[in-house]
């Protein structure tokens, strides 16, 4: 039995198949979001080396969520060597040994 696409994704009156159109928008996200991610990890780690004692473990579990989705990001755009982000940003070994790790809200007894 062979799959085929349906007729709809097929060629259309402009000549271009409407596969070809979505890969191309999502390939053309792939830097922005990557971008994003970059950022949003840099502000955290930011703000880990601004911190008070008080509120640094909650900063490290940010940062490392930050870091993981970056990380994500560009596995998903195919850069699988970390070694040249982890420099650029200069990320903490303690960021690093959180990678992956979710927190669980306490539970009440």
């Amino acid at each position: 039995m062979s799959l085929r696409p349906p007729q709809s994704y097929l060629d259309n009156a402009s000549g271009k198949s409407s596969l070809n159109v979505l890969e191309y928008e999502l390939m053309a996200e792939r830097p922005d979001s990557l971008g994003r991610a970059g950022l949003k990890a840099e502000a955290a780690l930011a703000r880990l080396a601004q911190c008070q004692d008080a509120e640094r473990e909650q900063l490290l579990d940010k940062a490392a969520a930050e870091v993981f989705a970056l990380f994500v990001q560009r596995e998903i755009c195919g850069l699988k060597n970390g070694r040249e982000v982890i420099a650029r940003y200069a990320i903490p070994g303690a960021v690093l040994a959180r990678l992956g790790v979710s927190r669980r809200p306490p539970q009440s007894a």
